[in-house]
């Protein structure tokens, strides 16, 4: 693929995976903005990999999407000492993206869409 047709987000793909794909930068901007563990930088980095690899529907980029989104979901809920304490800690409103993040990925539509279209 030349460079000319890479893109940072697709317009033709279902608004699911366009909004997942603007959390995944959104989350790399502020997590660069709040400052972080260099292990937090790489999670940042592999953030924006993923959305610019489901913009150019990339079958790695959706499925590394995945796997951070579950694991910061994992992270958010471990670190506040479960659900019940994630839910009565500051970690909420993170903790609320990540999960929108995460169904957004999950959406019938966007599976979908990647099982589809995606090489």
């Amino acid at each position: 693929m030349p460079f000319d047709t890479r893109r940072w987000v697709d317009p033709s793909q279902p608004q699911t995976l366009q909004f997942a794909c603007w959390l995944l930068y959104a989350n790399a901007i502020i997590g660069l903005l709040f400052g972080g563990s260099v292990l937090g930088i790489l999670g940042l980095a592999a953030s924006v990999l993923a959305g610019f690899g489901i913009a150019n529907e990339k079958r790695w980029g959706y499925f590394l999407a995945v796997a951070l989104t579950g694991l910061e979901v994992l992270l958010y809920v471990v670190f506040a000492g479960g659900i019940i304490g994630a839910i009565s800690s500051p970690v909420l409103v993170p903790l609320a993206f990540t999960v929108a993040l995460f169904a957004l990925l999950l959406h019938p539509q966007s599976r979908d869409y990647q099982r589809i279209w995606f090489k």
